[in-house]
């Protein structure tokens, strides 16, 4: 190694550090201790219902009380009888079970169970669907 210089070492100190600790290990009690020792600073703030098991809304508010208070019963709209029995009519002289009908307007065939059996809410999307499928009129006159 003739004729290369003279040889040096970097002799700087290297410094190995652990990391940061997370928000939880702050929040960690002996973290705590351990800086009120050291004399820094702590914020402590109790949260409202912190640490309990109790839904915030458990317990009963304004609007809960005027909703119990309520004396009319409060319903969604449901498919008509009519309706009902024009679609099911429809489809039997189609010859198409439910399952098909419901692949042809590209909905599920739940949806078509739920509006024969009136338990639907009605959309007028899917009754159009279903009358241009069907060929007929679902709801009004033929």
């Amino acid at each position: 190694m003739a004729g290369n210089g003279p040889i040096s070492q970097d002799w700087e100190p290297v410094v190995l550090r652990k990391k940061a600790p997370t928000a939880a290990a702050k929040k960690d009690e002996k973290a705590v201790n351990a800086a009120r020792r050291s004399g820094a600073e702590i914020e402590t703030i109790k949260k409202f219902n912190a640490g309990s098991n109790k839904a915030s809304s458990s317990s009963t508010s304004l609007n809960t009380r005027k909703l119990d208070e309520e004396t009319e019963n409060l319903t969604h709209e449901r498919v008509s009888t009519e309706l009902k029995k024009n679609l099911m009519q429809a489809r039997l002289e189609k010859k198409l079970t439910q399952a098909q009908l419901a692949q042809l307007i590209n909905e599920k065939p739940q949806i078509i169970q739920e509006y024969e059996s009136g338990k639907a809410i009605p959309n007028q999307q899917i009754i159009i669907k279903l009358e241009r499928v069907l060929g007929t009129k679902l709801r009004g006159k033929k």
